[in-house]
């Protein structure tokens, strides 16, 4: 894996107060409106009975408003998740007033609009009601003309506690019950989360805290217009033997008006004008913008593909009246179909993406919320998270239905980095009402998102809900016989004849799924929910299993695609201690139990650490401690490394009917605090030992060693569309006590197909061991790799012969090491030097952000230089001070 430093591009988007009219009329041109006045910055908090009141930003949350006056410390420090339970119980109202500039007065109509509302609201105006919210999802926009005066407006927001109207909801419910009611109490969470339009982890997870937040999480703003305003635009490039752009206007027009819209994209030449008439109402108009067919037009592809090419779009609207609005965009030209055909030798269909018709492997992780406080996520750590993905050799990601649609900075960037984006609809693992308001509220939510979202690249696939069709399924919810079809009814009423009929309707340019895992076509043909949404011969699938030894890869599903799967760790000390004291780092404190919130997860870390390894036994509680969080990266980053190669290699393969595996998302990328989970990126941006594996198992051309019915069989695996000619593994056996090899071979010349999974070496195990004379299963390691023309063209891989806690010979290495600059800007070389060969080579520099072109490695020579990166400066001394480096064989 060869080093680049960390560069990141800054996109902050930042909400301005608009009050000054010279700022008014540059902004208006390429706003929503004529004029903006923007409502944002500092409002007034005050609870039910007004114990407290204090300033409060908007956006914002009442948590975060604490918090920054002093009223509560960090909410997630130790266990201060359930000792502020009681801010969500409460109610709580924003104020704010505000006087309107001169240049807004005699405009024909004020619409106030409201980005995003956490959750249930009574919004009022100068004393008047003017609404409510019941949705944190979709914006909100109340016509207040009339309301106005010129000074000292009173804007109020009362918000009611989430937790109180989601039980007051499923009460009211009692013609049958909508589970589940609550969650598993080791997440320590509120109930009926699915009878309101919230993020569903906000109630509790398995991962995260219970903080069901209140607050105006998004944006205000009066929008200040005589005939129209724009609501929105979205762009679909779509091709039909030749390229075309279509534009749609969304307006809400106060009086008739007749004008022109002029849409170009300059670098490619193509522009074109059309005469617009409006009527009042909201509508939309629709444009299609053809693409200069003498231009030479750059595809956008997934990364590790090809370019990314963006084009600015420009919109130009000018009524006859003078009124103008002006808008940019930028488009990029790709078409995406999602592959569901029979596959010769096999029952049920392919699953794979076909990007701008080549088939794309997709490889990469599930997204969860960046934080519980949705004010307090920064462009800084999305662009982090998003670059460590790219890092790791991701293109796709998964935004998870549990959570929030993302922030329009994290589209724009994944469309930058070539990321595609599996996006649900925030519905998951439970079943949901189908009241007509409930409905209703769903389908402005849909309508908005997939307007938003719809003309962003990295968008490939829209999928309704994560887990509900397997829910119903296999019956998670004890849903007698007789009461099922009531059920299914509910799901294809919201999923089916609601969310699925909107987003046909909205977008036609990819695909949609009702369900995550799901079997697609075959799901619909069974009436949408499938018999068993599990079959791995149609869709996608979801898979876990912590009991069985995770290096037996034939216990995996050969599925057609993996979008769920994944094992459990803890996340460093550094990252822990910033939320806990000393007597919590103790893997029986109260504090580890309270911090884990999957049943019985820390115990089954530990049983399958134990199945292959030896658990920590320093005497030292807090060595221990740190021990015992690095054997459980150790554990999870070698069961997704099996688990993924599997996938990978099953690409070209049907076995048994089964196979054509074409995508891994394994669970999950990112911490949303700091707590055990199955990231491989902590909170705060620290990578685990399972992302820099990542970074190998995901690389373009990977070696992939099994052992198969006592035969070592190597594949070659490629992401590469054309084939690869003169490839040969080349192998080496060490003993686990010497830095030489005991033997090497290679394989005959093969040539590697393109797109696909070739064998390129197998050998009886026994046979080769006889071969390299010293060697047995205990006492020796097989390491390979791929040549062409002599040259590496994967990554490094090896693969044990027998448990490492059978090794035999293996010893404490006695690691040292030495840093120096390594020449490029907070680059730093770390060159260790150790005595024996040593496994799971471990750098930690503690508080110091940044990291490690290479970590958790196997070390075979006694010198080896890694090379730090850091993300803000630092110095020699200050990572000498703080690297930890641990192997194996300094656990025990």
């Amino acid at each position: 894996m060869n080093h680049v430093a960390w560069s990141f591009t800054g996109f902050y988007l930042s909400a301005v107060c608009f009050l000054d009219c010279t700022l008014l009329s540059k902004v208006s041109r390429l706003s929503l409106g004529d004029n903006i006045v923007s409502l944002n910055g500092k409002w007034q908090l005050v609870n039910s009975n007004s114990t407290f009141s204090i300033s409060a930003e908007v956006p914002g949350c009442v948590h975060t408003a604490l918090q920054r006056q002093g009223v509560i410390s960090d909410p997630y420090y130790r266990f201060n998740d359930l000792a502020y339970r009681w801010i969500s119980l409460d109610n709580w109202t924003y104020t704010t007033s505000f006087s309107l500039p001169a240049c807004v007065e005699g405009k024909g109509k004020v619409v106030l609009v409201f980005e995003g509302v956490d959750t249930i609201s009574t919004i009022s105006l100068n004393g008047v009601t003017i609404g409510t919210t019941d949705n944190m999802f979709r914006r909100y926009d109340f016509d207040v003309t009339g309301l106005l005066k010129n000074q000292e407006n009173i804007l109020q927001v009362f918000i009611m506690s989430a937790v109180a109207y989601a039980s007051q909801k499923s009460q009211a419910h009692t013609g049958y019950r909508v589970p589940p009611d609550c969650p598993p109490p080791v997440q320590k969470g509120e109930c009926h989360v699915n009878f309101i339009r919230k993020a569903q982890s906000s109630f509790s997870w398995d991962w995260g805290p219970s903080f069901p937040t209140l607050g105006i999480w998004k944006g205000v703003r009066l929008e200040v217009f005589n005939s129209f305003r724009v609501l929105s635009f979205t762009t679909s490039p779509k091709y039909n033997s030749s390229w075309s752009v279509e534009v749609e206007l969304f307006f809400d027009v106060a009086v008739a008006s007749k004008g022109l819209v002029h849409i170009s994209i300059p670098l490619l030449l193509s522009e074109a004008e059309f005469q617009l008439s409006l009527t009042p109402g909201q509508g939309e108009k629709f444009f299609i913008l053809q693409v200069n067919q003498f231009q030479n037009v750059s595809l956008w592809w997934p990364f590790g593909h090809g370019d990314q090419r963006l084009y600015n779009l420009e919109i130009n609207v000018k009524l006859d009246s003078g009124e103008t609005f002006k808008a940019q965009r930028m488009v990029a030209f790709r078409t995406v179909e999602l592959v569901q055909e029979l596959i010769p030798s096999s029952p049920g269909l392919s699953f794979y993406f076909r990007i701008n018709g080549k088939p794309i492997f997709l490889k990469g992780s599930n997204w969860i919320p960046v934080h519980a406080f949705q004010d307090q996520v920064t462009t800084d750590m999305i662009t982090v998270l998003l670059r460590s993905a790219q890092k790791a050799n991701m293109n796709a990601l998964r935004v998870w239905g549990g959570g929030v649609y993302e922030q329009d900075f994290f589209y724009n960037l994944c469309d930058m980095y070539g990321i595609m984006i599996w996006q649900d609809f925030m519905f998951a693992c439970a079943l949901y009402p189908t009241e007509k308001d409930f409905i209703q509220t769903v389908r402005d939510e849909i309508t908005q998102q997939v307007r938003r979202l719809k003309s962003h690249p990295s968008v490939v696939v829209w999928s309704g809900n994560n887990e509900n069709e397997a829910a119903i399924a296999t019956d998670w919810f004890n849903i007698s016989v007789a009461d099922r079809p009531l059920y299914v009814k509910d799901y294809v009423n919201l999923y089916v004849n609601n969310i699925r009929d909107i987003v046909l309707q909205e977008d036609s340019t990819r695909p949609f799924l009702v369900s995550s895992p799901t079997n697609g076509v075959e799901s619909e043909r069974e009436g949408w929910v499938a018999q068993d949404p599990y079959d791995p011969h149609y869709g996608d699938t979801h898979y876990y299993n912590y009991f069985t030894d995770c290096w037996n890869w034939t216990a995996f599903p050969r599925t057609r695609f993996a979008s769920e799967y994944g094992f459990q760790s803890w996340p460093s000390l550094s990252t822990l201690s910033k939320v806990s004291v000393s007597s919590d780092w103790d893997f029986s404190s109260n504090f580890s139990a309270h911090r884990q919130h999957h049943e019985d997860g820390n115990q089954q870390m530990l049983k399958q650490a134990e199945l292959h390894y030896f658990l920590p036994n320093s005497t030292d509680p807090v060595q221990r401690y740190r021990d015992t969080i690095y054997i459980t990266q150790v554990t999870q980053a070698q069961c997704v490394k099996v688990q993924t190669e599997f996938y990978r290699r099953s690409r070209s393969d049907i076995i048994e009917g089964k196979g054509h595996t074409m995508g891994t998302l394994y669970w999950q990328l990112n911490d949303i605090w700091q707590g055990p989970s199955w990231s491989s990126v902590e909170f705060g941006g620290k990578w685990k030992m399972l992302h820099y594996w990542a970074a190998d198992f995901y690389a373009p051309v990977l070696s992939v060693g099994i052992e198969d019915k006592g035969d070592l069989l190597i594949y070659a695996v490629s992401d590469r569309q054309s084939e690869q000619h003169g490839v040969k593994a080349k192998v080496k056996l060490y003993s686990w006590s010497s830095f030489n090899p005991v033997c090497s071979l290679e394989s005959n010349t093969t040539t590697v197909k393109g797109g696909g999974s070739t064998l390129v070496f197998q050998q009886s195990i026994s046979a080769l061991l006889s071969q390299c004379g010293n060697c047995t299963r205990r006492s020796c390691i097989a390491t390979f790799h791929l040549s062409s023309a002599a040259e590496p063209i994967s990554p490094h891989n090896h693969i044990f012969l027998s448990s490492p806690r059978h090794a035999e010979g293996l010893q404490k290495p006695n690691i040292t090491f030495t840093v120096k600059d390594a020449g490029v800007v907070q680059n730093f070389a770390v060159t260790l030097h150790c005595s024996f060969p040593a496994l799971y080579v471990w750098l930690d520099v503690d508080d110091v952000p940044g990291h490690f072109n290479l970590n958790g490695f196997l070390m075979l020579s006694k010198k080896t230089t890694v090379i730090f990166g850091a993300w803000r400066p630092t110095s020699i001394e200050e990572i000498t001070a703080n690297l930890h480096i641990t192997s194996l064989r300094d656990v025990y």
